[in-house]
């Protein structure tokens, strides 16, 4: 392309350090190919919104980018596109974005990658109870004492997934190599849908009755707040495990302590209700729980693969006008 006739683009994220660990040398040297990308990055340190950037047609925004209202939207009059290196766009977007027919993307799927691998992980350890033998054997330091008990293990059990969102699918599709029944509920899908994504659709009661492990993966909508409380905890089977990596508002958490305290239920929680929970609150100290500050998503390397998704997005648009993971506003209803 000629280097002249590049759209201008302007990185809107947390720090530089986070563009840098997205794109990576590659994956930078190709998108300064297909745009000419702005000097300085857009964070949220910045008192303003410098002039130079009025020329911006393409915004790659990441955490820690500005909400996208009316009033920043006046900075960049030619702004065609907002492609976010990262999963929901809900806080990021505004009517203004649509109302000035500016295009929207999202690497959610990217993103639904290790989070996936994240539910895959803790479902095969939860199924043998590793996670809570691991927290007695910390604590007593007797091997025998801490070694699980009963029936645990992987195999024919059955893994309720509350949600065919990209990560859910995603986690049934990991699942299907193992000997593993899988249940689903989604108010979207038919039975013959959830039959070709290897699992039975029932009912959620259903699903929490008869399965070993559940793992959440709705979005938080006004309908999913605290879908999961005190009566639907009370279905779930002595000995299963709860894992969430979606929302924290999906679970009513004092209801969760209680079942927990109770030594009657285990939880993995990536995501709490709040976020982040305050020192001292029970999760932190309760035998059957397992918190993680919220890493399921893209770190590390991970990120690399939301920067190589980012550059084919891009590209696709300066080439075509097309984007292959847009978001448009009626998808922010059912979205997480």
């Amino acid at each position: 392309m000629n280097p002249e006739a590049r759209p201008k683009a302007l990185l809107a994220m947390e720090s530089p350090q986070l563009a840098a660990d997205l794109f990576g040398i590659r994956a930078r040297r190709d998108l300064d190919r297909i745009v000419a990308v702005h000097e300085s990055v857009l964070t949220p340190d910045l008192l303003s919104v410098p002039a130079s950037t009025a020329d911006t047609e393409i915004l790659i925004t990441g955490w820690g980018a500005p909400r996208l209202d009316e009033t920043m939207l006046t900075h960049w009059p030619r702004l065609r596109a907002v492609v976010h290196a990262a999963g929901s766009v809900k806080r990021l977007v505004t009517p203004a974005v649509w109302e000035r027919g500016i295009r929207v993307s999202s690497a959610a799927g990217a993103n639904a990658v290790p989070v996936a691998e994240y539910t895959l992980a803790t479902i095969l350890l939860s199924a043998s109870d590793v996670l809570r033998s691991a927290y007695d054997f910390q604590r007593t330091q007797d091997m025998l004492a801490a070694r699980p008990r009963g029936d645990i293990g992987a195999f024919d059990i059955t893994v309720g997934v509350i949600g065919a969102s990209r990560i859910g699918r995603r986690v049934l599709d990991l699942l299907q190599p193992f000997d593993i029944e899988c249940l689903l509920v989604d108010p979207s899908l038919s039975g013959v849908e959830a039959a070709g994504l290897g699992a039975e659709l029932v009912t959620l009661p259903e699903l929490l009755t008869r399965s070993q492990v559940v793992t959440i993966h709705a979005p938080a909508l006004p309908e999913t707040y605290r879908m999961i409380g005190r009566d639907e905890l009370a279905l779930m089977a002595d000995g299963a495990t709860l894992i969430n990596t979606a929302r924290g508002s999906l679970v009513d958490t004092d209801a969760l302590v209680d079942e927990l305290r109770a030594d009657r239920l285990r939880a993995v929680l990536d995501v709490t209700d709040p976020e982040p929970l305050p020192p001292g609150h029970p999760l932190f100290s309760l035998p059957g729980a397992t918190l993680t500050p919220h890493i399921a998503g893209s770190i590390g390397n991970e990120l690399r693969r939301i920067g190589h998704h980012v550059v084919a997005e891009v590209e696709r648009f300066v080439r075509t006008g097309e984007l292959s993971d847009e978001v448009t506003s009626p998808d922010l209803a059912r979205i997480a």
